[in-house]
């Protein structure tokens, strides 16, 4: 954490001893490396490559990306930064004067154009004005980056490099000092702390930065550890390590601590590629992840590009892929403030299987990088059709020419290795998916084991709710527990979850995949939620949820509860998608139906003990829009078998009636549906059903 003088001093000296012909490698034995592969280089792309990623930009696939790059108002930004920004904000306002920087500074890179460069140099002039760079503190005292130190860093160290010889000699050393002094120690702070949690002399929040919540950071040193806002730093602290390599007294140690975290953080990751922070943060995360390493392969020839299974977590999102038909909308409870609820567009085209805070959308940006450095055209293929292009990095990494080869049948059923389950009959719209929440406590999770998705012909038909708060004292909070779920309630209360005070970290709820196996056009899996539910709940002894899906669209849902002690009523609950208004749930005797505009799902319900189906809508207030569901509570007992037979038909056609009969040991699902005979039973006299389609 050297001071400004320092820096001032080793830049000079190092200047010097260049000017004579020795490398500064001599003076900074400390930041010896292996030799650099392209030491002159960009850091992620050279400028001779700015007529590609120009013509990428014009292709359909990057509209919208183009837009945030090139098409923005200047006049407004200039505006912004010169009369609105205020220098106490950190979350809203150094946020939007980074990203003018690292798009304006991009743009010049990509077209010359001189108002780029003045929009650049402003924001560099205001960000540089801020007394620090992030809004946490150890000690009360010093600057720990999260997420702006980081961003600010790396936009920082991208601008250097793509306005080059515009920039002075001082211009230049006034950023890196920004960098050495504001940036980098911040990041490494956070890093060291996750790295030694009991040398951490207590973090918290900055006291003056206005945030819709309060939040207990005592255990962050522990909780971060495995979340997206250790690689985030990882990713800045290295750049800025790159950058100034051999140039800073610190650089050498700052890229030593970055490689460690990388490499920690790398096991986050399943052996198949999985991540548990869902689709949307893995995006986020692992192009940070891949920043890092590109740049310093690309400077350096340090080749950490393997760290993880890239071409297994491009498919790990490929099976989170989950378009809907309509048309793209904007949520209309979303605030304009920052309320710590997410904000975006829904483009369902883009959708995706949204367990935990997944976001709305896949983010696709990294996949180009996976093909070319790991030589897998599938992952061209996701970066050409699957989810969206959302980082500036897309536009760098993508090769319109590359061959793209389709994902075929081996992947339309995928048990992955954090025990999440997906089965699909394909990618288009159309096609079918059902997506089955096993597995463990994870950041950005909800209280939702054992839940169920439900998609065919273009409609969320069980769904999960969008855009939970991040804060407890919201009222969206409610989107995170299990009621809000297509899940089961004992006694109206769902498995255990945390209340919030802490951020959105994780639950101690595990369930696990107890059996899993497929065959030509179905699909069965039994997962074990006991012991999520036992921790609030002592009196239980089974949580078992099994699932049979008949492709393409006939889904049997076969839940057993067993408890001690005084009886107890067990729920499950069917969410509906009604966002933006079109969502309806209907119940009658034995049966409910769910209706979308393109689809029409009809369940039929039996149960070992009586049953009562009813519909209702989630306890929000109006404002935060209504979200309807479909309950089939089990009378009060202590033993709870009942099975949910459903099958779902395009807008048009009528579902078909599906017979639910009761066996000396077990089920039996019979009838017509879509032209074709369906037939199953579940045999329930061991822990696994022994299920015949």
């Amino acid at each position: 954490m050297s001071s400004r003088r320092t820096f001032l001093k080793t830049a000079t000296a190092i200047a010097g001893v260049v000017a004579l012909g020795r490398s500064a490698s001599e003076v900074q034995a400390a930041a010896a490396a292996p030799k650099p592969s392209a030491p002159d280089g960009g850091l992620l792309f050279d400028q001779a490559d700015a007529p590609r990623i120009r013509a990428t930009l014009d292709l359909p696939r990057f509209a919208e990306l183009k837009k945030k790059i090139l098409g923005r108002d200047l006049v407004s930004e200039e505006r912004f930064l010169k009369d609105e920004i205020k220098l106490t904000d950190h979350i809203t306002d150094q946020s939007k004067a980074r990203a003018a920087l690292e798009y304006a500074a991009l743009s010049f890179a990509l077209t010359g154009d001189r108002r780029e460069l003045v929009v650049a140099k402003l924001a560099i002039t205001r960000l540089s004005e801020y007394a620090e760079w992030d809004y946490f503190l150890e000690a009360g005292t010093q600057t720990i980056g999260f997420q702006r130190a980081p961003e600010t860093t790396i936009a920082f160290c991208m601008a250097l490099d793509w306005l080059g010889a515009e920039l002075s000699a001082a211009e230049r050393t006034a950023m890196e000092e920004q960098i050495a002094t504001k940036g980098a120690p911040a990041c490494y702070r956070a890093l060291y702390g996750m790295k030694y949690p009991d040398r951490v002399r207590g973090w918290s929040m900055n006291p003056a930065e206005k945030f819709p919540g309060k939040m207990d950071l005592s255990r962050w040193p522990l909780i971060l550890n495995a979340t997206n806002l250790k690689i985030i730093p990882t990713c800045a602290l290295g750049i800025a390590g790159v950058h100034l390599h051999g140039r800073h007294p610190d650089a050498a140690r700052w890229l030593e601590l970055a490689q460690q975290s990388a490499q920690a953080f790398a096991t986050m990751y399943g052996s198949d590629g999985c991540y548990d922070e869902g689709a949307g943060y893995w995006g986020y995360t692992t192009m940070h992840l891949i920043m890092f390493a590109e740049a310093q392969y690309r400077r350096l020839g340090i080749d950490q590009r393997s760290l993880i299974n890239y071409p297994g977590t491009v498919r790990y999102a490929l099976s989170l892929a989950m378009p809907t038909a309509g048309a793209a909308y904007v949520n209309a409870a979303e605030k304009k403030e920052y309320t710590a609820v997410p904000k975006g567009v829904l483009d369902p085209a883009k959708g995706l299987v949204n367990f935990g805070d997944s976001g709305v959308a896949i983010d696709a940006s990294i996949a180009s990088w996976v093909a070319r450095v790991h030589g897998d055209p599938l992952s061209d293929y996701v970066a050409h059709h699957i989810g969206s292009m959302e980082q500036w990095v897309a536009a760098v990494w993508y090769r319109p020419e590359a061959k793209r080869v389709a994902p075929g049948a081996e992947l339309h059923d995928v048990h992955m290795a954090n025990d999440l389950v997906i089965s699909r009959t394909g990618w288009k719209a159309e096609d079918t998916v059902v997506a089955f929440r096993s597995g463990g406590p994870a950041n950005h999770e909800h209280a939702d084991r054992n839940s169920v998705i439900f998609k065919a012909y273009g409609e969320r038909l069980f769904h999960d709710p969008f855009k939970a708060a991040y804060i407890a004292n919201h009222p969206r909070w409610l989107l995170r527990q299990t009621e809000a779920h297509t899940a089961v309630l004992i006694g109206g209360k769902g498995h255990q979850y945390h209340d919030g005070h802490e951020g959105t970290n994780s639950s101690w709820a595990w369930s696990r995949v107890r059996d899993y196996r497929t065959g030509p056009g179905w699909m069965t899996v039994t997962s074990d939620a006991t012991e999520a539910y036992q921790l609030v709940l002592p009196e239980v002894k089974r949580v078992l949820r099994t699932l049979v899906f008949l492709k393409p669209d006939v889904l049997l849902v076969l839940d057993r509860v067993s408890l001690t002690g005084a009886p107890q009523a067990v729920q499950a609950r069917f969410q509906v998608f009604n966002d933006e208004g079109n969502g309806k749930a209907e119940a009658t005797g034995r049966t409910f139906t769910i209706r979308r505009p393109g689809a029409t799902l009809r369940a039929s319900v039996l149960g070992v003990g009586a049953l009562t189906v009813r519909s209702a809508q989630l306890n929000l207030p109006a404002e935060e829009g209504v979200l309807p569901y479909a309950e089939v509570e089990s009378a009060a007992a202590r033993e709870h078998e009942f099975l949910t037979a459903s099958a779902a038909a395009p807008v048009g056609s009528a579902p078909g009636v599906l017979v639910i009969e009761r066996t000396a040991d077990g089920w039996k699902v019979s009838g017509s549906h879509a032209g074709r005979a369906v037939k199953a039973t579940l045999v329930t006299t061991g822990e696994t059903p022994v299920i015949t389609v």
